[in-house]
């Protein structure tokens, strides 16, 4: 990109071709050629802070709702229109409104690169959130681009058959949670080699056969996102080894320094911690001993089985965080230990929303009484829970 410091009409310029869909085909794009038109700085900037919203916009979401859950993709969907980052052209029709939204969102997609790859800490913010936005809008895209998309970026996972479906039809109902006859027969089936399934393959979600795995439609997209994640963390890196030049440009690297996000310090690889948890740290000092015995072992490793997460949880909700400030420090804590982002969300975010009276029952639950801890079954091996003083 070429920057000038005034703003200039733009006439519209294609990389490749003559048609306004010859480099923006799809709504969703892998990122995979920079941009090399000319851009003003005034432009630059724009697009970055609004990218730079959307993206805390995905995290704050992430952490409200439940990822895919028709709050989480109303809310998602709503903020995505609001910055105009989203336009769905009906009828292969792309006109200059669509262009100009597809445009944006390729060069503030490489504008934030250059701010977030400058330490291991704003890579892996900015690839999760990223990750999050394409998972979101893979899910949009309808059935019958799914196939364009996948062969326009080089993604070689085709759909198999009507006679091989039929052929294998007993065993892919067998090994697709919830799938009926009926439903078979508008499910797209991928045939992969079972290398390229592995988060698939190890909790049996797939059906295997002679070295391949068959990806149900709705679970392709967890290989497409293993790829996205490859892609763009290779890409960040590379990005990182041309930071002297970027930054020896005085009119960029002001705006650059501007767009990490407020969680995070103008120094590269240190991480500012929230004020409420600088304070808790501190009175996690005066907790009950059972307590501070929970909070000690969740910091040494990282995770609590189910009773000390729901002793502990209730008793941090009864002491004042708030549900959002809840889930942030129990993913916090996790994903420093064996459990990834996307883990996390699947399977310990939902008793977490259940112990605010957000699912289930919507029962709103009270912190456990000391006589209740002390009744209750006591610890076994790698259990932290209960009182420290009915175990001596």
């Amino acid at each position: 990109m070429v920057f000038s410091r005034t703003r200039q009409l733009r006439t519209t310029k294609r990389l490749t071709g003559d048609r306004k869909g010859d480099h923006y085909p799809f709504s969703l794009q892998f990122y995979q050629l920079p941009p090399t038109e000319n851009i003003s700085l005034t432009e630059f900037e724009t697009f970055a802070i609004e990218r730079l919203k959307l993206l805390k916009s995905v995290e704050n979401f992430g952490v409200s709702y439940l990822k895919g859950s028709l709050e989480y993709n109303a809310k998602l969907e709503s903020e995505l229109r609001k910055l105009k980052f989203v336009c769905l052209a009906p009828n292969d029709e792309i006109d200059d409104k669509v262009y100009d939204i597809r445009r944006k969102d390729h060069i503030s997609h490489f504008i934030l690169r250059l701010a977030y790859c400058q330490s291991e800490d704003l890579r892996r913010w900015f690839i999760q959130q990223e990750m999050d936005l394409f998972k979101f809008r893979f899910n949009l895209l309808p059935k019958e681009k799914v196939q364009e998309f996948l062969r326009f970026n080089d993604l070689e996972y085709v759909a198999i058959s009507g006679e091989e479906k039929d052929l294998l039809q007993h065993d892919l109902m067998n090994s697709t949670f919830g799938l009926s006859t009926a439903k078979l027969e508008d499910c797209e089936f991928y045939k992969v080699p079972f290398q390229a399934a592995l988060d698939l393959v190890r909790p049996r979600k797939v059906f295997l056969s002679k070295g391949f795995a068959f990806i149900p439609h709705k679970d392709i997209v967890t290989l497409i996102l293993n790829d996205f994640r490859t892609r763009l963390s290779k890409a960040l890196a590379l990005s990182a080894r041309s930071l002297p030049v970027v930054q020896s440009d005085e009119r960029l690297q002001p705006l650059l320094s501007h767009l990490r996000p407020y969680n995070m310090t103008s120094n590269v690889g240190r991480t500012r911690i929230p004020m409420y948890r600088q304070s808790f740290e501190l009175s996690s000092k005066s907790f009950p001993l059972c307590m501070r015995q929970l909070h000690k072992s969740l910091r040494e490793h990282h995770h609590l089985r189910h009773g000390g997460r729901m002793q502990y949880g209730l008793f941090l909700k009864g002491i004042g965080l708030t549900l959002e400030q809840a889930l942030q420090f129990w993913k916090l804590e996790f994903t420093k230990g064996k459990v990834d982002s996307e883990k996390f969300d699947k399977t310990y975010s939902y008793s977490i929303r259940h112990n605010y009276g957000k699912e289930g029952k919507r029962t709103d639950y009270t912190p456990y009484s000391c006589m209740k801890i002390i009744l209750s079954n006591p610890p076994s091996q790698g259990d932290y829970h209960g009182t420290v003083i009915r175990s001596c």
